[in-house]
């Protein structure tokens, strides 16, 4: 591969919207392991938070993806290969890449469902203490009769 080539795939890999419209793989293989890695995704994508049990493997899953994304950016960057196999590791890359959107998108949401449900727990402490400050609490106007 000619070296414009290669700066022309790494600049596809580094793109800001290089994921739009890429799909994640259907499997890969991490580490020397074969992952369905679509149907991983979709698995954990179908709940609405992520069960504490199910998170490390979240997290260690995201970890492995990320350290293949840097392996197959280094080999795109340094080995000796053909145009051909640069084209398939930028896709495999975005795809990886694509993966890894979906997975810490579900931890930005269960982020924002606990930032939502803390404030909401803090408002209802404020009117809870104002209504017992200026005497408009239930319990205490009955024990004052």
């Amino acid at each position: 591969m000619k070296e414009f080539e290669r700066k022309g795939l790494l600049e596809r890999v580094d793109r800001e919207g290089a994921t739009v419209g890429a799909s994640i793989p259907d499997e890969i293989e991490v580490q020397g392991e074969e992952i369905a890695l679509r149907e991983f995704v979709f698995e954990i994508k179908r709940r609405d938070t992520i069960p504490p049990g199910e998170r490390e493997r979240v997290d260690r899953a995201k970890k492995n993806l990320r350290r293949e994304r840097l392996q197959r950016r280094q080999r795109l960057e340094a080995a000796d290969i053909s145009y051909e196999e640069g084209e398939e590791l930028v896709g495999a890359i975005v795809g990886l890449d694509r993966a890894l959107s979906a997975l810490e998108s579900l931890g930005e949401a269960d982020v924002e469902r606990q930032a939502k449900a803390s404030d909401a727990a803090d408002q209802k402490r404020w009117m809870n203490f104002l209504r017992q400050a200026l005497g408009r609490d239930s319990s205490n106007a009955r024990n004052r009769r």
